[in-house]
């Protein structure tokens, strides 16, 4: 399966890069065991993911939890919790 992954605010510094296409293993069924999957991919991953900040994630540009499953050609989005007043 193929997963464009987006890369937005402080997660995109840390990465380094604002998009990648992966192909995680088929035991990644669901956008939080994505993030999983690249805190174990090593570095800058483990330490993007691992900020003490929250982070969401988006499925085809909705706000999903964790437990969303994922999908062949899906694009997975992570960004900081969005602030305003």
């Amino acid at each position: 399966m193929q997963v464009t992954i987006l890369y937005f605010a402080r997660l995109r510094e840390a990465v380094g890069r604002t998009r990648e296409v992966v192909e995680p293993p088929a035991t990644v069924t669901s956008v939080g065991q994505l993030r999983s999957w690249l805190v174990l991919r090593g570095e800058p991953w483990s330490s993007a993911f691992s900020m003490v900040q929250p982070i969401r994630i988006a499925l085809d540009q909705v706000v999903s939890p964790d437990e969303t499953r994922l999908h062949d050609g899906a694009e997975v989005a992570f960004f900081p919790p969005v602030t305003g007043g």
